[in-house]
């Protein structure tokens, strides 16, 4: 009697293999998920950095906070929707004191969230209302106290 070579996998060994990527599949989507949320949180937070200079700059020239409108945007440099992941608003407090603010919007996986960064006489602090769309360690260490 002539034995014939396998030339395929039995329904045992296709079903391990499908267990094995279902554990793997449970273990990498959350952990991409937080990925996701820290880069979010970090590309707010630097969209909204990169206007520290330039507002300073306005400061300097003007004596005081931008205005949030399109006047205050464009003196520097920046419009509301340069990042598609928010939308970016100034709040001036009092003379060359207030406020840059980077609210995440539902393109986000983090929406509802916002970062600010408040310019105060002794310089700029930040700060990240989450929302309860972020953990702790999903900030960006930038902006931690």
């Amino acid at each position: 009697m002539k034995r014939t070579k396998q030339k395929g996998f039995t329904l045992i060994e296709l079903m391990i293999v499908v267990a094995i990527i279902g554990v793997l599949s449970a273990i990498a989507i959350p952990a991409y998920q937080n990925y996701v949320k820290k880069s979010e949180a970090a590309t707010g937070l630097a969209t909204a950095k990169s206007l520290v200079t330039n507002v300073d700059m306005f400061i300097q020239e003007k004596g005081s906070f931008p205005t949030n409108d399109s006047t205050g945007f464009t003196a520097v440099g920046a419009s509301t929707t340069m990042n598609k992941l928010g939308t970016l608003s100034f709040e001036s407090i009092s003379g060359a004191n207030g406020t840059i603010k980077f609210q995440f919007n539902s393109n986000s996986s983090i929406e509802t969230a916002f970062v600010s960064l408040a310019k105060a006489n002794s310089g700029w602090s930040c700060s990240f209302t989450t929302n309860n769309k972020l953990e702790a360690n999903e900030i960006p260490k930038a902006c931690k106290p």
